[in-house]
């Protein structure tokens, strides 16, 4: 099977299978039932190797939710965490979507509920709501617009300045945005994705000094994202080396990087783990390194050969979203993308 990455480029088949005896049962079994069953696996990037080799698409969650709606497959298995599914089938209502683990949630999308947006929305009337696309659906349906790590800024800038814009749910991609538009007229919401707050200055600053030659990768969720461009910005490392990404961008990031070094060089990582697992394949001349190794997310996790297995034997578990609140999400979604290319999800 080819794998696709967030920005659209096909690769070669899962890393290691040689052809169908080098593959394992347990792979064989997924991808026969997949046939059978008309179905397509779509595999985030953080998701374990295993998953990610024996997915048809593997990206970032955006990106695989409108690989989903363009593909000809009338089941889409998102392997991925709760939020990703929901939108998913926000853009492909007339798709059967499953989930391997319905209990793979995501503490970002959990850290602003539906409610407290409908509260926080009464202390500003008038304000444009700028939601992350790591958000639950309902949230999704009270917002204007939605965004993207790649391209929050972009959505941010479109915004009359004369408005308010209340920004959530991740405090940190809130604060890039709010460094890079000047805008003072932005609220954010102090909601935070517990794998990425993890990854801190501090790791990131001895990282950056022990390896002085490396680029640095970091995802602007990261708790890190402030101290990686203080250490640009003071000349501590060179800051055509630091680089605030989606995970998208970073594969994309890794394959210049590649190009334009030639030969062996390291980059540091600051995300989710499962990321190298694309970027060494994406530039396997590069020596990738993760800031923090512990950076795991166990909902992600959640999704294993078995659960994946499970979900296409037993046709289970579907996710669902009300008719009219998949109505007014997918609103949210499309104002983004007729702003342009909305760029990575994640």
């Amino acid at each position: 099977m080819a794998t696709m990455t967030s920005a659209g480029h096909v690769t070669d088949g899962p890393t290691g299978f040689t052809g169908v005896d080098a593959t394992p049962e347990w792979a064989q079994e997924i991808r026969r039932l997949a046939r059978e069953r008309n179905a397509t696996i779509l595999a985030h990037n953080y998701q374990l190797p295993e998953i990610q080799d024996v997915a048809d698409h593997v990206g970032d969650s955006l990106a695989l939710s409108r690989i989903a709606a363009e593909a000809p497959e009338d089941t889409i298995v998102f392997c991925g965490v709760h939020f990703m599914a929901e939108t998913a089938k926000i853009l492909s209502p007339d798709k059967t979507v499953l989930i391997p683990d319905q209990r793979a949630g995501c503490s970002l999308a959990d850290s602003v509920s539906a409610d407290e947006l409908r509260a926080w929305k009464a202390e500003h009337p008038g304000a444009v709501v700028v939601s992350y696309v790591n958000t639950t659906a309902a949230v999704k349906a009270l917002t204007d617009i939605c965004c993207t790590s790649s391209n929050a800024v972009d959505v941010v800038a479109s915004i009359d300045p004369e408005r308010e814009v209340l920004f959530l749910p991740d405090q940190f991609l809130g604060a890039h945005v709010k460094r890079v538009t000047g805008r003072e007229n932005i609220h954010i919401w102090a909601g935070e994705c517990h794998v990425h707050a993890g990854i801190n200055g501090d790791e990131l600053t001895e990282q950056a000094h022990r390896n002085p030659d490396a680029d640095l990768f970091v995802h602007p969720e990261c708790g890190c994202a402030t101290s990686a461009l203080y250490l640009a910005g003071a000349g501590a490392f060179p800051a055509d080396r630091v680089h605030i990404l989606s995970t998208g961008g970073m594969v994309d990031a890794a394959k210049a990087v590649r190009t334009e070094r030639g030969g062996s060089s390291r980059v540091l990582v600051a995300t989710e783990i499962g990321m190298l697992h694309q970027l060494r394949r994406a530039a396997p001349g590069i020596d990738f390194q993760a800031v923090n190794d512990r950076a795991s997310c166990k909902y992600m996790k959640m999704i294993t050969p078995a659960a994946l297995l499970r979900c296409l034997t037993d046709n289970r578990d579907e996710v669902h979203v009300d008719a009219d609140t998949a109505a007014l999400a997918r609103e949210s979604v499309r104002r983004m993308i007729s702003l342009g290319n909305p760029g990575g999800g994640e």
